[in-house]
């Protein structure tokens, strides 16, 4: 007995031995609770190091209680915690970072300062701090960037190009597409799920060679939020003076450090707004599920569901405009989106130098209309000719599937420091479009105030796209703090028409395929001068193909080829005032050859056209402060150019003319003011400016351009958080977007002076 009794004893010293001599915990984001990988640890004491696992996990030689650990991880404050058993430890972001951890340059983590682009990052902060009710919110304070707002969540953008509604942009949900190359929608971030959304990653300019297509003005990277190590949850709602109501749910966790998952949604609604015929409604739901399956391998399963309607109350004429008679003259015109996206990605790091990733997606995407920008009156009044009171549009249903697989490989060499990605892609879409004329009656006040569906059909096809993809990008390090990136990417697209119509209608073409192929390269160089300073360099091509609807739908069907364009920039950012102060630049030169520009025709409808070249040329700035202990200040910019370098329409020539819709200058800035004496308080007043700009291709009218406040206050208090806005706090009468043509001016409104209130609670599971 005496023998068993000294056996435990032993084994008792033993286990005891074993756990002191090993430290175990976990390292997350203090602002989200979500995990963070890879994060260095060191022991102080013993001088041994780790780093985090993939769902922020580590162990490390050490006795509890006695050792002392220090953590490092890019982007974040440095910590230096007493280690204690199964510890916690909340690693803050640095409010003011010369380099940080993105993944839209590469595909894959890397440093800020090694990657050769103009890329802004919109941090959680950020987000949480400007509550805002739409994405142009938020993205309009990157410099050279402004989102257009056309209501109800509906846009276009402009980055490094006039505002327009083409293909130029590529929107992306944690680095997969969120629609599929050839059926481009410029009112594609209506299908993110805001609530979701943990931060962005924007590169300005091409950025084909990893991306593809419509990666031409930039590439807008949506990044979901992280399941949270520990429970959490929370809850919103807020509304504003002008009918906009909104909810917001959500909820994360942690299964046993195995299983991590993240919802998020939000059900937002507008009535009685400030323009007639402008309710919508939308639903967005998002659930994300982590399974860690080792240290070095994790399956991601990402779903989002979005379900839009919206009515389409068009644009003001100048008289409607000015005088702030904020009628519509549509009445049954709508929009109505629904979209589901679901991906598996499966990511395994090998080793400290290798890492494979596959992921594959589905997408089910249908938008029906009865769009306002399709009515087209009978009665030309410069002719004149035709019924007053008649005019016809049309019911439209743009639906497609896409089924997809992307494929990619890291590998890290030790000589000189270099790494190589490489990647291939394959989608597979196939995109079905109907299209009924409808005749429509239009009363003596100008209103639309009836239709009625025929049985003539515009276009009832199905075109089935495939998009093959692979490219390779390589970096190297021939001396400490200078790289050379070389990009090369492969694309080949066939669009594959199955026309149900005969060759008497409208859309005629009765069968046919379009291939387009093309290298797109890139070449770019950083310097770091110094820790707090950094140069780059590059050179990017970029290729669009002429969308589906852009080829097929009409009788007089375009000739398009497919759009170039060369990019050519310099840039830097540099850390000043004790690291206190950061301020980045860059300039840019984008040449483009066969450019596709909408052309409006006498009866109201646009056909697309190539421009035979045109060129985009400025420079963008940012600059980032902290006033003192309790203020920060920051402004972004574009100085820009935009012109027909050779171009001609009926005869006419636009060669030399400003591009219509393109400010010369557009700015962003925002005092912040968060006193270090009351913790969780916020006021902040925010300036855009856009600057006065052509309305049409003639250069005959122009738009005045605005400036914009907006104040914001807010108050958080353990977990509870209410905020207030003022939104146009001057109430200036602004158009986000105006046009000019034959049938008058264009102004799509900008919002008056609204107020904005928000109620949040949030919880967050301590330990």
């Amino acid at each position: 007995m005496k023998y068993l009794l000294l056996l435990s004893i032993m084994l008792c010293i033993v286990t005891s031995s074993i756990a002191q001599n090993t430290i175990r915990g976990t390292v997350i984001d203090q602002e989200t609770g979500a995990p963070l990988s890879f994060v260095s640890i060191y022991n102080i004491t013993n001088k041994t190091t780790t780093s985090t696992t993939l769902n922020g996990t580590f162990e490390i030689e050490g006795v509890v209680q006695t050792d002392s650990l220090q953590i490092t991880y890019i982007g974040y404050e440095k910590s230096t915690v007493l280690a204690t058993e199964n510890t916690t430890i909340n690693l803050s972001p640095v409010a003011l970072s010369i380099n940080e951890v993105i993944v839209t340059a590469s595909r894959e983590q890397g440093k800020r300062t090694e990657a050769p682009v103009a890329i802004s990052v919109i941090s959680t902060e950020q987000i949480e701090d400007n509550r805002p009710t739409t994405i142009d919110q938020v993205l309009n304070q990157t410099s050279g960037v402004y989102m257009v707002d056309l209501g109800n969540e509906q846009h276009t953008m402009s980055i490094r190009k006039p505002m327009d509604y083409g293909a130029s942009y590529l929107y992306l949900e944690d680095g997969v597409p969120i629609r599929t190359s050839g059926v481009f929608n410029h009112n594609a971030l209506i299908e993110i799920n805001m609530a979701n959304v943990g931060r962005i990653e924007l590169i300005r300019g091409p950025a084909s060679s990893l991306y593809g297509s419509e990666a031409i003005g930039g590439a807008v990277n949506f990044i979901s939020k992280k399941p949270t190590v520990l429970p959490s949850g929370n809850v919103s709602i807020q509304g504003n003076t002008i009918g906009y109501k909104r909810i917001d749910l959500g909820a994360s966790g942690t299964i046993a450090k195995k299983v991590g998952i993240q919802f998020a949604g939000y059900y937002a609604d507008q009535s009685d707004g400030i323009i007639a015929h402008s309710d919508f409604d939308k639903l967005a739901l998002s659930l994300d599920l982590n399974y860690y399956i080792s240290k070095k391998t994790e399956l991601v399963w990402s779903n989002s569901y979005v379900d839009y309607y919206s009515d389409m109350s068009g644009s003001l004429d100048s008289t409607d405009f000015y005088s702030k008679q904020y009628t519509s003259n549509q009445t049954f015109t709508n929009r109505q989106v629904n979209a589901y996206r679901s991906k598996l990605a499966f990511n395994h790091y090998w080793n400290d130098y290798s890492k494979s990733t596959a992921v594959a997606y589905f997408r089910a995407n249908s938008i029906q209309q009865n769009p306002s920008y399709r009515v087209a009156d009978d009665f030309k009044p410069w002719i004149p000719v035709g019924n007053p009171n008649l005019a016809h549009g049309q019911l439209n249903d743009n639906s497609f599937n896409s089924y997809g697989l992307i494929l990619q490989h890291k590998q890290r060499f030790d000589w000189l420091n270099s790494s190589l990605i490489g990647g291939a892609s394959i989608d597979y879409s196939p995109n079905t479009y109907q299209s009924n004329y409808i005749s429509i009656v239009k009363n003596d006040d100008g209103v639309y105030e009836s239709f009625e569906q025929t049985d003539s059909l515009l276009a009832d096809y199905t075109a089935h796209l495939i998009n093959v993809g692979a490219y390779l990008q390589y970096k190297i390090e021939p001396t400490k703090g200078f790289n050379i990136v070389f990009g090369l990417r492969y694309d080949y697209f066939n669009y594959n028409f199955d026309n149900a119509l005969n060759e008497n209608d409208f859309t005629s073409i009765l069968e046919g395929a379009n291939s387009f192929y093309q290298f797109t390269p890139n070449l770019g160089i950083t310097y770091e001068l110094s820790k707090d300073a950094g140069l780059y360099a590059n050179y990017g091509r970029g290729f669009l193909p002429p969308q589906v609807s852009q080829l097929y739908v009409g009788t007089d069907i375009p000739i398009l080829d497919p759009v170039y364009y060369n990019n050519f920039e310099i840039g830097g950012w540099v850390a000043f005032a004790k690291g206190n102060a950061k301020f980045e630049a860059s300039v840019y030169r984008m040449d483009g050859q066969n450019e596709i520009i909408s052309v409006l025709q006498d009866d109201g409808t646009s056909i697309s056209q190539n421009a035979g070249k045109t060129i985009h040329q400025g420079i963008e700035y940012s600059l980032m402060a902290f006033l003192g202990k309790d203020f920060k200040f920051r402004i972004g910019g574009t100085h820009s150019m935009h012109r027909f370098t050779d171009f001609r329409v009926d005869g006419v020539d636009f060669s030399g003319k400003k591009m219509p819709q393109a400010p010369e200058w557009i700015a962003n800035a925002q005092l912040t003011y968060k006193p270090s004496y009351l913790k969780g308080f916020l006021f902040s007043i925010e300036w855009q400016h856009i600057n006065e700009y052509f309305m049409d291709q003639q250069n005959s009218v122009s738009y005045a351009g605005h400036d914009v406040f907006n104040l914001r206050v807010g108050y958080t208090w353990k977990s509870i958080s209410i905020w207030g806005q003022i939104i146009n706090a001057t109430d200036e009468l602004y158009a986000t977007t105006a046009s000019s043509s034959k049938w008058g001016q264009s102004y799509s409104l900008g919002r008056p002076q609204n107020f904005v209130i928000g109620l949040a609670y949030k919880f967050q599971h301590k330990k």
